[in-house]
């Protein structure tokens, strides 16, 4: 069983319904997942960090089996600033007024948003296999559009790649997380029937969806908008990627962070594919020992 020890509670946070698991006692630290998952992709850390954290794990708005905004124009409902303030507001509810975030995939880039706009209350941000979204759009090249398709793809306007997922929606599931060639024995039974089970709920395809659309618009003008106003991240980074993914090949990401943040970076490859907590969980352990300091 995975989680045990952990409660599952649903909360109301920023005017959305969030689900979430949490455990230990210490420090707060919140960990947020990526697409196209739940937070049952922290199975194999999250216990161990509840040994020395009060670790606190949402499913992001739209995923899983929280909330799920209507389609709309705009996409605002998904800028990372709307994703980012859930998380602030859930902390406050929790009775976190500062914490540590360990972030993946698109939840590291709500995990970004969040330390520039409460950049007060995130001591330490760790983020895995991304560069700043930013960053991605002023880079691109064939490598990035052939690699990353699925940016183009999904942030197409609805309902087109809505349509094309729903036909099969394991079948979707399966191309997109295999893109470095795994079975579908990866990820554990129990994980991957959660992130099927919320992939099959009405609205979480389209919300999806709708995230890639806030990354190509209302993102970017809010991110372009913190760089105008000097806004970078402060507090200290832990930067980390999989060696057997793309972003070590394309960038140097300690090197481009470093054009985003005054804190102090540090971080490397992990030897894993881009599900760096799944696939490397001890040597991700390891890393996060020293740099979170309980």
């Amino acid at each position: 069983m995975l989680f045990e020890g952990f409660t599952l509670e649903t909360r109301e946070a920023n005017g959305t319904t969030l689900r979430l698991r949490r455990a230990g006692e210490g420090p707060p630290l919140l960990l947020l997942h990526g697409n196209p998952q739940t937070h049952a992709m922290w199975h194999k850390v999250a216990p161990v960090l509840a040994q020395r954290f009060t670790v606190v794990l949402p499913d992001l708005r739209g995923y899983g089996f929280s909330g799920k905004p209507h389609v709309a124009p705009g996409s605002a409902a998904f800028s990372k600033r709307e994703m980012a303030a859930d998380m602030a507001a859930l902390m406050t509810a929790l009775g976190h007024d500062t914490f540590r975030v360990v972030s993946h995939d698109r939840g590291a880039r709500v995990a970004h948003r969040l330390a520039l706009d409460h950049g007060n209350r995130v001591e330490r941000l760790c983020t895995m296999d991304i560069v700043p979204t930013l960053a991605h759009f002023e880079r691109t090249d064939m490598d990035f559009a052939l690699g990353y398709y699925h940016w183009f793809l999904l942030a197409q306007p609805h309902p087109l790649p809505e349509r094309l997922i729903r036909r099969d929606v394991e079948d979707w599931f399966r191309l997109h997380t295999t893109r470095e060639p795994k079975d579908d024995g990866f990820f554990h039974p129990e994980a991957r029937a959660d992130y099927l089970a919320a992939l099959n709920l009405p609205g979480t395809v389209e919300s999806i969806c709708e995230d890639y659309r806030a990354a190509t618009g209302i993102d970017l003008e809010h991110d372009r908008a913190s760089r105008a106003e000097g806004v970078r991240v402060r507090c200290p980074m832990l930067v980390l990627w999989g060696s057997k993914g793309k972003i070590g090949k394309w960038y140097e990401p300690l090197k481009l962070w470093r054009d985003y943040a005054d804190g102090t970076i540090e971080g490397g490859p992990v030897n894993s594919g881009h599900y760096l907590a799944e696939e490397a969980p001890e040597e991700v352990l390891a890393t996060l020992e020293g740099f979170l300091r309980p």
